[in-house]
């Protein structure tokens, strides 16, 4: 899912780092890592176990044994974007632009890079007939630009990255406008705006501020303002309003996906797991989940990027090569340690290298842009 840094708070002090929490806001939320390694698995086994055979476009495999816990899978990139929303608010309490678009890219590129060519060059040569993939189409994949150019993804779950850098574009111009510190009357707004355009079909307005995982980006934001603020009624009343806005989306989303899949959701699991959502992150925000996150998560946390990017269309080339003459069972779970240790190497041996090379790169550029 996008993507979602989770680098070390900020110690200087800003308008959303105020100093009467010190100890709370000098901590690592490791706690953090260990949820977007889980979304991210609840992401795979969604494709693997469900998405993939349930649409009969994507896999041959079917995976009977986990299809009716997998199918709500999908719900990890709800959470995803509330983790985006804590920690994209974390990294903009710098106030600084430059700091918050060299870290966004940084964060974003170097992965993504590596895990698009990859899947193209696997697509290329394994890939057909069922799945295709053509130069330009890569190039502008590259870009970023596909979902503004009309540029078909050449791996689906790339969908989310595009809702990512909507976000990110709303805190940049926040940013920009010196106004982060305003960033509680704006979320108040964006969620009104959002439960306005979702109930009245308002499809420019949805597009334009992807109201439909608006409530999520919200809660997680707030959720950050508790924790580094302190609990307030009106963070209060915003989270019930995002909760009840998350609610909504996700029971009619589903409701719209069922003829696809030949399936039906049931609205108070849906509802009950975006309560869990909520829940954890109430925990978190108000420093209850310490323990945990004194254990070391980060680079379970560190891999799920490239685990996202990389897994869904590669492991349904894998499952269409080698089913049924392997075991489903180890098939799947084969694959999924498979594109783990991938992620991991990827991760380790190109990402971090890249990652602090552009960084030196684009320090030095915007430097001495400064300096001219």
């Amino acid at each position: 899912m996008g993507r979602i840094s989770l680098g070390r708070v900020v110690s200087s002090q800003s308008a959303l780092t105020p100093p009467e929490r010190p100890n709370m806001n000098n901590r690592r939320l490791k706690e953090l890592d260990l949820l977007r390694f889980l979304a991210a698995l609840a992401v795979v086994i969604f494709h693997y176990a469900f998405r993939g055979y349930a649409r009969g476009d994507m896999s041959v495999m079917p995976y009977p044994l986990l299809a009716e816990v997998a199918k709500y899978g999908y719900l990890g990139v709800e959470l995803f974007f509330m983790i985006s929303g804590f920690v994209i608010l974390m990294t903009a309490s710098s106030n600084n632009l430059q700091v918050f678009f060299i870290s966004r890219v940084v964060r974003l590129c170097p992965a993504f890079w590596v895990c698009c060519t990859l899947t193209f060059l696997i697509t290329l040569a394994f890939g057909q007939p069922r799945f295709s993939a053509d130069l330009y189409q890569y190039l502008i994949n590259m870009t970023f630009l596909g979902d503004l150019l009309g540029v078909p993804p050449i791996d689906g779950v790339y969908w989310s990255l595009f809702v990512e850098i909507k976000f990110y574009l709303m805190i940049s111009i926040l940013l920009a406008l010196k106004k982060i510190d305003k960033i509680e009357p704006c979320l108040v707004l964006w969620l009104l705006v959002s439960a306005t355009a979702e109930v009245l079909a308002f499809e420019k307005l949805r597009s334009i501020l992807i109201t439909d995982y608006a409530a999520y980006f919200i809660a997680g934001a707030t959720f950050y303002l508790i924790w580094a603020k302190g609990m307030t009624k009106p963070r209060i009343a915003l989270v019930a309003g995002a909760l009840a806005l998350a609610t909504f989306t996700a029971i009619t989303w589903a409701e719209s996906i069922e003829s696809k899949y030949a399936t039906q959701y049931d609205p108070s699991i849906i509802g009950s797991v975006i309560i869990v959502f909520f829940m954890t992150f109430l925990l978190i925000a108000t420093n209850k989940t310490a323990a945990i996150g004194r254990l070391n998560w980060t680079t379970l946390g560190a891999l799920t990027y490239p685990l996202y990017l990389l897994h869904q269309m590669i492991g349904f080339i894998i499952f269409n090569m080698a089913y049924p003459a392997v075991n489903a069972h180890l098939l799947l779970w084969g694959t999924v340690a498979l594109m783990i240790a991938a992620s991991y190497v990827i991760h380790e041996k190109i990402e971090t290298p890249m990652a602090r090379l552009m960084k030196r790169s684009l320090s030095f550029s915007f430097n001495r842009l400064r300096a001219d």
